[in-house]
């Protein structure tokens, strides 16, 4: 038997978002707790995503080389896809039943909701690269604007943006621009106070997230047919999915029809059981999470051990400067056990931007406070922050380091630098000009050995690498023992 299919027919996109064609009557009130009702299911998604991003990896380099996306790993990604769009259907992102959701990967023939995504056969190497960032970044705009944020409960508080007060005087405020959730809260206030839902708000709702999980399909490298700018509101099938593949005036599909062969796109299978058990999706997401762990402590450890230049950790540069005749911070507190083996050695260096001899003091609080009484200065309200406070006064009686209130100072042209322990107490660090006259713009830094970063990154580091070998191994070994199924 063969079907001739008219020229120039628009194709259905492989991803295929379903729902009943009116809301299940869902309750007048019950939708104003669901976000409390949905969080053993944020929970769960939460991880399932992390696996999900793992996974599109896998694809990514799958489909690099082979042009092929593993079949184990899109089925379980279109699970994670059609288990958020479940939510999002009884939650905050169509209100379109109040039957809860299953904890499943696989269709529930009897919910509500469904999605499935047409096995995409062969892939383009080179659209892989480009397609899930560059391309889609004008449906990344879209997205953006519809994508849920929610309300809260305010009590009191004052608030900027949207809110308002119910009869019983509970204040409430949107906290973001999420088109998707702010209608289905709107059609949430008319469940409430007429138990109807508006039938052109449940289509526009679907259509809604239609576009924004045909954008994920395409961005997590499921399809290369790129989304199309367009609303495809109401419930029922697909409204494209009754249009006929396109196909040449006079064309006819039959079994040896390249349109049919394995390089095209396939209906989603919905026959035969899964090859993701409840243990394979446990070592999945297990697994995802030591490899975002572990490249997290990986990347936290070469930042800790990159910290260390000739044996310091230095802080950014600080440009400083005063009309006045010093520049202090304010008092530095220096508190707690451990802190020679946690800071080691002290370190502050100053020079003057114009090149003149500038001086550098590190004095107890309560002594630089003496020596500075009287005289105009500059304080750094900030630790290594360009906030300051200026202070009134004269010139200072004498030279600063003619003074017996430092317990550390150098002077002189070009980079000046002072070294001490750390030690417990309240410090201040004084900069002003050699000579003792007024004006001063001068770069300082500081400095502290911190003899545990060099063994703390490498511990993060040999974590991170045991991390990413054990996870990889698990996200491996689950998913090959999935594919070998789907071959089976």
């Amino acid at each position: 038997m063969t079907a001739v299919l008219a020229a120039g027919t628009v194709p259905a996109y492989p991803v295929h978002l379903t729902a009943e064609p009116r809301p299940d009557r869902p309750s007048r009130g019950l939708w104003v707790i669901k976000w409390l009702l949905i969080v053993p299911h944020a929970i769960v998604l939460a991880v399932l995503w992390a696996a999900f991003l793992v996974l599109t990896v896998v694809a990514f380099f799958a489909i690099l080389f082979t042009g092929r996306y593993p079949r184990a790993v899109f089925d379980f990604n279109v699970g994670v896809l059609r288990w958020s769009w479940r939510v999002a259907y009884y939650a905050y992102g169509a209100l379109g039943t109040d039957r809860y959701p299953p904890f499943t990967l696989h269709d529930v023939p009897d919910y509500p909701a469904h999605l499935e995504v047409d096995r995409p056969g062969q892939l383009s190497r080179g659209l892989v690269l480009v397609k899930w960032w560059l391309l889609a970044i004008p449906h990344y705009l879209v997205v953006a604007v519809l994508t849920t944020n929610g309300i809260r409960w305010v009590g009191d508080a004052r608030v900027d943006g949207l809110a308002w007060e119910t009869a019983e005087g509970a204040r409430w405020v949107w906290e973001g621009g999420g088109l998707i959730a702010l209608l289905a809260v709107v059609a949430g206030f008319f469940l409430l106070f007429t138990g109807r839902y508006p039938q052109g708000l449940y289509d526009l709702l679907l259509g809604l997230n239609r576009w924004v999980l045909r954008v994920a399909g395409y961005a997590a490298l499921m399809t290369d047919t790129y989304p199309p700018f367009r609303l495809d509101q109401g419930g029922g099938s697909d409204p494209q999915d009754t249009l006929a593949p396109y196909a040449p005036a006079g064309t006819s599909l039959h079994a040896g029809s390249p349109l049919l062969q394995d390089d095209a796109p396939q209906a989603p299978s919905t026959t035969g059981r899964s090859s993701w058990t409840t243990g394979r999706v446990v070592s999945v997401v297990a697994g995802a999470l030591a490899l975002l762990l572990g490249l997290g402590l990986v990347v936290g450890g070469a930042g800790v051990s990159a910290l260390r230049q000739d044996g310091w950790v230095t802080s950014p540069t600080l440009r400083v400067q005063t009309d006045g005749y010093a520049v202090a911070t304010e008092p530095l507190e220096l508190r707690g056990l451990g802190l020679d083996e946690g800071l080691g050695q002290l370190r502050v260096r100053a020079q003057d931007t114009d090149g003149g001899e500038v001086f550098v003091g590190v004095a107890r609080a309560d002594d630089a406070a003496a020596y500075l009484a009287g005289v105009q200065h500059t304080v750094q309200t900030g630790p290594l922050t360009a906030d300051a406070r200026e202070v009134e006064g004269l010139a200072p009686r004498t030279d600063p380091y003619g003074h017996d209130v430092w317990v550390a100072s150098a002077e002189g042209p070009d980079r000046q630098s002072v070294e001490l322990p750390a030690t417990p107490g309240s410090w201040v660090v004084v900069v002003m000009p050699a000579d003792g006259t007024a004006g001063l713009e001068a770069r300082i830094d500081v400095a502290a050995t911190m003899p545990w970063a060099r063994p703390l990154g490498g511990a993060l580091l040999t974590l991170g690498v045991l991390l990413l070998l054990g996870g990889g191994a698990a996200v491996a070994l689950a998913v090959r023992a999935a594919e070998a199924d789907t071959r089976a």
